[in-house]
């Protein structure tokens, strides 16, 4: 979790219309904690620019011309491996956002998001990483379920054993609380809640705060996200 700052977010927007990166550079330029400090057109305009000036968060259109957010995802996390990376689409495609996630995006959003949502997002991803809603939640379930489950002597074997406060916490991170929301309602330090986050993903094997989630849903820590 990031430490607090007086620093706004640095965030781009790469989208092919104008009228939307304008809308929404608009709409967030009233948040004094988020400035848009650059704009791009496509996926290689993106590319150029992120060499030149430090970014916290990218929103990103899957659809662009030239390059498209496909195509840029992976080299843009070969170059700023640490930036958050919001993907834009109008289209809800499970397997698209599955392939997305593994790939490096912290969240995805359709087009049709209203600023709050946005804001929240490019909040959250900044301070834990990754914005999960519906839409990346029940493609992390699809996908899980259309892969090949192991028996269930197997999955017996491969369970990790969590106390009962570290299936707690990570049922809450299930449900999107933040880590002060979590700390909150287990009645420990915000910074324990994260301690005992590191210590879920070495138990389970899982290197993402995604991969808990993905862990949580296989092994039925919690039965629907």
């Amino acid at each position: 979790m990031k430490e607090e700052s007086t620093d706004p977010i640095r965030v781009i927007i790469a989208d092919d219309h104008v009228l939307y990166r304008a809308g929404v550079k608009t709409s967030l330029s009233t948040r004094k904690d988020i400035k848009v400090i650059a704009e791009a057109d496509n996926g290689m305009h993106l590319l150029n620019l992120i060499r030149n000036i430090e970014t916290d968060v990218i929103l990103l259109d899957i659809q662009m011309p030239i390059m498209d957010g496909i195509a840029t995802l992976p080299e843009l996390k070969k170059i700023a491996p640490h930036t958050k990376v919001i993907m834009l689409t109008m289209v809800e495609d499970n397997s698209m956002i599955t392939k997305l996630m593994e790939l490096g995006a912290n969240s995805y959003l359709s087009k049709t998001s209203d600023i709050e949502i946005i804001y929240e997002a490019i909040k959250t991803c900044y301070e834990q990483d990754y914005y999960f809603n519906s839409l990346t939640n029940k493609a992390l379930l699809t996908n899980l379920k259309q892969r090949n489950m192991p028996a269930p002597h197997q999955l017996v074997s491969q369970e990790a054993q969590l106390s009962e406060k570290e299936t707690t916490i990570l049922r809450l991170m299930c449900e999107e609380k933040s880590t002060k929301e979590i700390a909150d309602l287990v009645e420990l330090s915000p910074r324990t809640v994260e301690a005992i986050r590191d210590k879920l993903k070495v138990k389970t094997g899982s290197k993402t705060t995604a991969g808990l989630i993905m862990y949580a849903v296989k092994h039925k820590i919690i039965e629907e996200l």
